[in-house]
């Protein structure tokens, strides 16, 4: 394998024998094939959650810059969302 750089990391006792059993049940060719598959699976969660994160400071940004905060009564808000359910089944909608 061309270009790769080596790390050392540490892992349970329980997690290093995972790792054997993988490998020499044929899963694997080795501990570092297994490793580098779960780097690219937790990469895709991480780019997820970076993602989901910078979405939420945004988000975040504009309801304070929305304006003063006012009260909301929950319940009226609640009954005019079952309000407006209600009558989008009954056309279809």
């Amino acid at each position: 394998m061309s270009n790769v750089s080596k790390v050392s990391i540490a892992v349970t006792p329980q997690q290093a024998e995972l790792l054997r059993d993988a490998v020499e049940s044929g899963a694997y060719a080795s501990s570092s094939e297994i490793v580098r598959e779960a780097m690219r699976d937790w990469s895709a969660k991480w780019a997820t959650r970076k993602n989901d994160i910078q979405h939420l400071r945004e988000l975040w940004a504009q309801g304070k810059a929305s304006g003063t905060p006012r009260a909301v009564d929950f319940e009226a808000t609640h009954e005019k969302a079952r309000q407006k359910l209600s009558a989008a089944r009954k056309h279809g909608g």
